[in-house]
C-alpha cells in the first residue's frame, strides 16, 4: 500500500532499519507493540485495561508502564479514540473530553520516552494500516464507540467526527452503534443498524472500499457487499508505522 504524506513539524521519517512504537489507545483496552518499517510486528501486543475514571496523569503512567518491557525502537506513534491536533486533546468522548481535553499527550510522551511521537486518532491509524492507497477508501470501527476514516489514493484526509453526527431517532452513530447500543439491542437488531450505517457512509463519501474495524467487527453477521471487508483489529497498532513514512511516488 502507499503510504500518506504525513510530516508535521519536520520531524525525521523512518528507515527501513527503524523501528516504531505503536499505542493504541482504545476505551476498553491499550495496546502496544513494536513494528518494523512494513508494519509487521517485531514482537507480541501488550494489552492492559484502560483505567476509569481517567485523568490525564494515569492515562500517562499506564502508557508508560505497558511499554516498558518493549525497548530498542526510534520512533513512536499512537492511535486516539477522539480528534487530536498537533499531540493536543480536543475530543474524547468514550475516555472523558472534559478531563482530557487540552492534554498535549504527544509532547508529554516525547518527553518521558526520549523519541519523537506523533499522535492521529485511532481509526485514522488502523486505516493506515488496512488501505490498499487506490481511490476513496473508508475505515469504521466498531467498537466502545463508532470511529471513522478517510483516504484519498492513501493519503489521510482530515479526521471528520462521523461518530457524532445524528444517525436516527435523534441519536448519533456513536450512540447508536457502540458497545453498549449492542448489549442492550442484541445482536439481531444491532446488526440491522450497522447495516443502515453502511448504507449512510456509501451515501455521505461515495467511497471505492470500505473496511470495517474495531472488537465488534466481528459480530457482524450480514453478507457484506464487495467493496466492504472486515480486517484484523491488528492494524490499530500495525497502522503507527505509516506515520513516519513519506509517500513514495513509485508505489502509486
Amino acid at each position: 500500500m502507499t503510504a500518506p504524506k504525513y510530516s508535521p513539524h519536520q520531524k525525521p521519517l523512518a528507515t527501513p532499519e527503524d523501528r516504531i512504537l505503536a499505542i493504541d489507545i482504545g476505551g476498553t483496552g491499550l495496546k502496544a507493540a513494536l513494528l518494523d518499517y512494513e508494519g509487521n510486528m517485531v514482537t507480541e501486543r501488550l494489552r492492559v485495561k484502560t483505567p476509569h475514571p481517567l485523568t490525564p496523569e494515569l492515562l500517562l503512567e499506564t502508557l508508560v508502564k505497558l511499554v516498558e518491557p518493549l525497548t530498542d525502537y526510534n520512533f513512536v506513534s499512537v492511535g486516539f479514540p477522539g480528534v487530536v491536533r498537533n499531540g493536543k486533546i480536543i475530543t474524547a468522548p468514550n475516555l472523558g473530553t472534559d478531563v482530557l481535553k487540552g492534554f498535549n499527550i504527544g509532547g508529554t510522551l516525547e518527553e518521558r520516552l526520549s523519541k519523537p511521537v506523533r499522535v492521529v486518532n485511532d481509526a485514522d491509524m488502523q486505516g493506515l494500516g488496512a488501505i490498499e492507497g487506490k481511490g476513496v477508501e473508508m475505515v469504521i470501527t466498531l467498537g466502545t464507540g463508532f470511529g471513522s476514516a478517510l483516504f484519498l489514493d492513501g493519503d489521510l484526509g482530515p479526521h471528520l467526527e462521523i461518530a457524532h453526527m445524528p444517525f436516527r431517532d435523534k441519536q448519533t452513530f456513536d450512540q447508536q452503534l457502540g458497545d453498549r447500543a449492542r448489549k442492550k439491542l442484541g445482536k439481531k437488531a444491532w446488526n440491522r443498524r450497522v447495516k443502515r450505517a453502511l448504507d449512510a457512509v456509501r451515501t455521505l463519501t461515495n467511497f471505492d472500499k470500505l473496511y470495517i474495524g474495531g472488537g465488534n467487527a466481528s459480530k457482524i453477521d450480514f453478507k457484506l457487499p464487495n467493496d466492504t471487508k472486515v480486517v484484523s483489529n491488528e492494524f490499530g497498532v500495525r497502522g503507527g508505522a505509516w506515520l513516519w513514512r513519506e509517500r513514495d511516488s513509485d508505489e502509486q
